[in-house]
């Protein structure tokens, strides 16, 4: 009596299936978002930090929401609100646009390959291609030259008039060695002779720079 109690329950645990379900879609779901985190995301930007937390947002995101596929909750309203305030608040600094692009991407490629179990796996995986076909597609259109921003602090106040642009410019391309398009007046200090501008340049690196949109100088940390 024993030994049948034991093999119905080995059968309710193993022989069901469940546990390949979720191996294999684990599996399809962790190459899908790799790849996309390997080849697009980590060529471009050697954020092995943002690496680290995509990986495991994706692991996170596809257990939770295929463990919880039966229950009645809403689930989707619940996923919502968790990748907002998980934006918000999971930094220690301001999360530059391209990682938050990414980040919803690996969101949206997971929580597909957890809900979708009536989906066969052709389906699935053209699914998933359809999403690797468009990272890939965004990234080449973005490849080559682009005009990026950096904050600059300048100390020669007596250029920062219109009529002496082009000479502020040429000032900015000697000392900065950047390709500088445009350039914006900000705050202005007489007292200390200084301006804060926004310099446009011309990037031909094709390595992403995560702070040529910091449009601040971080807060100094006082003790």
């Amino acid at each position: 009596m024993e030994e049948l109690i034991e093999s119905d329950v080995i059968d309710a645990m193993f022989v069901s299936g469940g546990y390949i379900e979720l191996l294999v879609r684990f599996a399809f779901n962790m190459i899908v978002v790799l790849g996309v985190i390997h080849f697009f995301y980590y060529p471009k930007s050697k954020r092995v930090d943002y690496y680290f937390t995509f990986t495991l947002i994706s692991v996170s995101i596809f257990l939770m929401i295929f463990l919880l596929g039966g229950v009645k909750l809403k689930v989707g309203f619940a996923l919502g609100l968790f990748a907002i305030f998980g934006i918000i608040r999971y930094r220690t600094e301001s999360m530059p646009v391209r990682e938050m692009t990414y980040l919803f991407v690996i969101i949206a490629i997971s929580v597909i390959n957890a809900l979708a179990v009536e989906v066969g796996l052709l389906e699935l995986a053209c699914t998933n291609l359809l999403f690797v076909i468009s990272v890939m597609l965004c990234e080449r259109l973005h490849h080559g030259k682009h005009v990026s921003t950096k904050l600059v602090l300048y100390d020669r106040v007596e250029l920062i008039s219109p009529e002496h642009r082009a000479e502020l410019i040429e000032d900015l391309k000697k000392r900065t060695g950047l390709d500088v398009v445009r350039v914006e007046v900000g705050h202005i200090d007489f007292l200390r002779d200084t301006a804060m501008l926004r310099v446009h340049y011309v990037s031909n690196d094709n390595q992403h720079n995560s702070v040529d949109k910091l449009l601040k100088f971080p807060k100094e940390e006082t003790l």
